[in-house]
């Protein structure tokens, strides 16, 4: 099942290649744009805003949380009658430690707050959340995709593992542009257009 969108695309291995190809283009207008610095890091409205840039010539609901329930294989993302409750309550999470900016990232990830792109979006919150608090970034190129996808599953439970992948990866070269493209890297996509159910309301 493709998800509908402005393309009028209908298969979905094109509607990933496309969605790949802009929201990267989109993201590297947003980084030299100079208008990702100025978003509040770890705020929802600068997620909402990051992921609007990304998606917004792709689906309707870029920037807007979803309005279905969604799970992966066994595991259900945040209720959607709980959604707002949760994202207030991640928001307001502390980030001044690199533990905690990992911790705020797991629970948003929980939350799943948008029916397609969370990952890709997520990942530029999480950079913006290191760059400011800590001066420092993930190097994704240092980090091995299956380690960090496995990390990611496993992270409501123990974050201990996504704690090690990204602390042995983290970097000052804050202003790399080839270290922040890497990041929305198709490779590291925690999104997947056949392994989600959803169920509209």
């Amino acid at each position: 099942m493709t998800m509908q969108n402005k393309l009028g695309i209908t298969d979905s291995a094109e509607l990933a290649r496309e969605e790949e190809r802009i929201s990267k283009k989109k993201a590297a207008e947003l980084y030299l744009s100079g208008a990702l610095d100025a978003l509040p890091a770890g705020s929802f409205a600068a997620l909402a805003r990051i992921h609007r840039v990304l998606y917004e010539d792709i689906y309707d609901y870029a920037g807007q949380i979803r309005t279905v329930n969604l799970a992966k294989g066994t595991f259900r993302f945040a209720p959607l009658m709980y959604l707002d409750a949760a994202l207030k309550n991640i928001e307001a999470m502390p980030q001044s430690t690199f533990d905690e900016i990992v911790e705020k990232y797991v629970e948003m990830n929980i939350a799943h707050p948008f029916r397609e792109g969370n990952g890709r979006s997520m990942r530029i919150w999480l950079d913006l959340m290191f760059k400011k608090e800590l001066g420092m970034v993930v190097d994704w190129r240092k980090v091995d995709k299956e380690d960090y996808l496995l990390a990611m599953e496993r992270s409501p439970i123990r974050d201990t593992e996504i704690k090690h992948v990204l602390k042995t990866a983290m970097t000052d070269r804050i202003h790399d542009r080839e270290i922040f493209m890497k990041g929305i890297d198709h490779s590291y996509y925690y999104e997947g257009y056949t392994s989600f159910r959803a169920e509209e309301l």
